[in-house]
């Protein structure tokens, strides 16, 4: 966490579904994204050939797969921050409200 004008911020990842490696950039895939495709560096979680994870659920921050995922918890953390939504504006943005899905 990080204070900021004296609050509390906090950065957080989204889950998403690698479903395609980058055709032109080695170490990149594409990730399902609430819908939406996004381009992540997958190098932090592959352990051995990249097709592998192609259907695995990982945790994306700032354009980096951090982390693998089950997709039960990847799906409870996909709820718990549709939830927030609701609340929190940086929220939508970040699951890219208003975005051509």
């Amino acid at each position: 966490m990080a204070e900021l004008a004296g609050a509390t911020t906090m950065c957080i990842g989204i889950p998403g579904q690698i479903v395609a490696l980058h055709e032109r950039q080695a170490g990149n895939a594409w990730a399902d994204v609430c819908g939406l495709r996004r381009e992540v560096n997958i190098a932090l979680v592959c352990e051995g050939e990249p097709e592998a994870l192609i259907g695995c659920w990982v945790l994306i921050h700032v354009g980096f797969a951090l982390s693998r995922l089950d997709e039960q918890e990847a799906l409870e953390t996909l709820a718990a921050l549709h939830a927030m939504e609701e609340v929190e504006a940086d929220v939508a943005l970040f699951l890219g409200a208003g975005e051509a899905r």
